[in-house]
């Protein structure tokens, strides 16, 4: 499984959810989305923090936890992505 699925399917649920701007989830229910083995990998680290050096993701420390959301102004370029 590469990087670039990962990111995708990141993305998918976040936008499932509707998960924009203000409403955000902790990293760990984003992590849910894909299979057991690799949510410890190295692979995911680098995948979320590509997301977040390309602007998709907007980074909040809260209750202890990193909590994530789509940037609203990146809106076109993450559809894009998806597809």
């Amino acid at each position: 499984m590469d990087k670039k699925y990962i990111m995708v399917r990141f993305l998918r649920k976040l936008i499932n959810l509707n998960i924009w701007g203000g409403r955000h989830t902790e990293l760990t229910n984003l992590k849910k989305c894909i299979p057991k083995h690799l949510r410890g990998q190295k692979i995911t680290e680098e995948a979320i923090k590509e997301l977040i050096e390309m602007e998709f993701l907007n980074v909040k420390q809260s209750t202890g936890e990193m909590h994530v959301s789509l940037n609203s102004q990146k809106q076109h370029e993450i559809y894009l992505f998806v597809r």
